[in-house]
């Protein structure tokens, strides 16, 4: 986790077998889902809400000269305040923002950029009332709320997943602890049938992730602390068909793992790394937004990152594989220093490796026999 984003997206062309109608209203089975009995309220992803709205054109075109306007007028104050977005950036959320409301982004993209509608009388249908996107695009301007929680979604690797506040975001490099994971499966297949864990899952991104490299055995266990956290990676694990492969438990860390102690093939982590005296020079959509629970690292940023080294060395079965990902850096340095001199021949290979920006981000390494 980085202590700033920026929204990334890629064509939803290639996620329409899992956004077709016919999947989107099959009944959902919970089985093998631990969800609290107090469930959080969900909040439905735009591009997944009905197109139930009805407004004139002219009074779309109204709203986006309305943004596009605000856009304008930010500039580079959020980049030199805080390294947050320019009106670049803003522009190409608006943009997103505009595609996933509408029902036919294509044709209506193509009239509101037309000079057609000379009658007013051009009717366009949307996810979302005009008035409500109003609303949603003040709130992303003025209060720095994030684009992701805006329409309620983030695209990562090659999945659409739910978001929501008290959700952490995930960020483009932890995609790289997937590909991890695939290279050490890759040198020893067995791994790929066997348990994995995703402790600290968040929106379930690496836990679906790596479900969906396992073979036919292959099953993760899914933990957080965070109830809001449980619900969303079990609505995200359930869009994506991977409820018989992936188990949401909500606990602290380890301790729904307590029957699986040594059986564990694999565990995965982006635990909170950010040192708390570093909190309040956040990125405004970070630290205003995002949940503290998921950022703050106690006071150097490593007491959940020694937690999970520490537990480890029970968790794991020799041979096990594990990745976590740091604050980078010095970071990476003191955790592999520390898997190797504090629990000295419990494991091997211990390697850092560098995120897409150079980065020393991630230690991972094996379970030793």
């Amino acid at each position: 986790m980085r202590v700033s984003f920026s929204s990334t997206r890629v064509s939803a062309s290639i996620f329409e077998p899992i956004l077709s109608h016919t999947y989107l209203r099959r009944t959902i089975s919970l089985s093998s889902i631990s969800i609290p009995p107090a469930t959080p309220k969900l909040q439905t992803p735009l591009f997944l809400k009905p197109p139930i709205y009805t407004a004139a054109l002219s009074d779309l075109r109204r709203w986006n000269f309305w943004a596009k306007t605000l856009v304008n007028s930010i500039g580079t104050k959020f980049l030199d305040t805080d390294n947050g977005p320019d009106s670049t950036l803003l522009q190409r959320e608006l943009n997103w923002l505009i595609e996933d409301a509408l029902d036919t982004p294509n044709n209506t993209l193509c009239l509101m950029n037309g000079n057609d509608d000379e009658d007013g009388k051009t009717k366009v249908k949307l996810r979302a009332d005009v008035e409500d996107l109003y609303v949603l695009w003040k709130q992303r301007i003025e209060e720095r709320r994030p684009f992701q929680y805006i329409v309620g979604c983030e695209h990562w690797r090659d999945l659409v997943l739910s978001v929501q506040e008290g959700v952490l975001i995930p960020r483009p490099e932890t995609e790289l602890i997937v590909d991890l994971v695939g290279d050490a499966i890759e040198k020893n297949p067995k791994l790929g049938q066997g348990l994995w864990a995703d402790l600290g899952t968040g929106s379930g991104a690496l836990a679906i992730g790596i479900a969906r490299i396992l073979g036919n055995t292959g099953r993760v266990i899914a933990t957080d602390l965070s109830h809001v956290a449980v619900s969303v990676s079990s609505f995200n694990v359930n869009r994506y068909n991977l409820q018989d492969k992936v188990t949401v438990k909500l606990g602290s860390w380890f301790e729904p793992l307590e029957d699986f102690k040594g059986e564990v093939d694999g565990l995965v982590s982006n635990p909170p790394y950010i040192p708390s005296e570093h909190l309040s020079g956040l990125q405004a959509e970070v630290g205003r937004h995002e949940p503290k629970l998921a950022l703050d690292g106690g006071k150097d940023g490593m007491d959940d990152l020694l937690h999970l080294c520490d537990g480890a060395v029970s968790m794991l079965k020799p041979g096990g594989f594990f990745s976590f990902e740091t604050n980078g850096e010095k970071h990476s340095q003191f955790l592999k220093e520390y898997m190797e001199n504090k629990h000295e021949g419990s494991f091997f290979d211990v390697k850092i490796v560098t995120d897409f920006a150079g980065v020393q981000r991630f230690v991972t390494g094996f379970r030793a026999s």
